[in-house]
């Protein structure tokens, strides 16, 4: 069975490190917090000294990192000296297009297979082992990931070369930030106009208006029970990273002159949700900013 080595255990990596242990693996994890590398242990996970220690027997290695600087500071660092030649580092994080490529490179120079593979499905996609994968990079890296990636999700989506895998992300996430910003409104129209929260769901989840950030995430209680406005907005997926997503999708578009105007709008509206101090909550709590009210 192979090894593997896991760097960052936070809110994503942890869970999804546990389940690479439930699925078999030998996984040595290391992250910079203490609290992170207990709970880490107690699902299983082999503690690291140090990040070239977690890697140096490894088969495959994971990062997940909050942005692309720490990617690159941890890929450029000792670690692929430690490293034995031809490993596969996997970088899960959620980055800007222009480091995974550099990330790409620092690998390759290294004589390391590598891909990008951000995820999507959050903290319960992660725990529940159902995230989808987005991967970029050559096709030999990806099929060797491919039971690695099976152990922690369930969709795996090959969609192309170096970067792609980032760029599908900050895609995707632009058109969630963009339609749950548009259902919230239609939530808070509808309570001006006496329309219950119930009626409007029965109506919209059946015809064109139909869409996941509706029918999976639903932004006000009671429609949709597992969303997280049935938990005062406890994430799930924060505002914050939102936020980060939707700025990555902003710099992307200013890099390449593309034409963004409903992405642009819906980061200044989250910026101005987390200016709000509601960063650390889900970000289907926008309701909250568009209704003008607090939590």
């Amino acid at each position: 069975m192979s090894k593997i080595g896991f760097i960052g255990l936070g809110l994503m990596g942890n869970p999804m490190a546990a389940n690479l242990v439930k699925a078999g693996y030998v996984v040595a994890g290391f992250d910079l917090s203490a609290a992170n590398l207990q709970k880490a242990g107690a699902a299983g996970v082999g503690i690291a000294n140090t990040a070239a220690d977690a890697v140096s027997n490894a088969d495959v290695v994971v990062t997940m990192l909050p942005a692309g600087k720490d990617t690159l500071t941890v890929w450029g660092g000792g670690v692929m000296a430690a490293a034995r030649p031809g490993t596969l580092f996997i970088d899960s994080s959620t980055i800007d297009v222009g480091s995974a490529r550099s990330a790409h490179e620092i690998a390759a120079k290294a004589g390391m297979l590598s891909l990008d593979a951000p995820v999507s499905g959050g903290v319960g996609g992660a725990e529940a082992g159902t995230l989808t994968f987005m991967c970029g990079g050559a096709v030999a890296a990806f099929e060797k990931a491919r039971p690695v990636l099976e152990a922690m999700g369930k969709r795996l989506v090959y969609c192309g070369d170096a970067g792609a895998g980032q760029a599908a992300k900050i895609c995707n996430n632009m058109i969630l930030g963009i339609s749950m910003i548009g259902v919230c409104e239609a939530f808070a129209l509808a309570e001006k106009l006496g329309l219950s929260h119930q009626a409007l769901y029965d109506v919209a989840s059946t015809s064109s208006g139909q869409c996941w950030s509706l029918t999976s995430y639903c932004p006000v209680p009671g429609p949709v029970p597992a969303a997280p406005s049935n938990r005062d907005y406890k994430p799930g997926f924060s505002s914050a990273l939102m936020l980060k997503d939707l700025k990555l999708a902003q710099e992307a578009a200013a890099s390449v002159g593309a034409v963004t105007p409903l992405g642009a709008e819906a980061a200044q509206i989250y910026g101005m949700h987390n200016a709000w101090g509601e960063g650390g909550a889900d970000f289907s709590g926008i309701i909250n900013l568009i209704r003008g009210k607090g939590n």
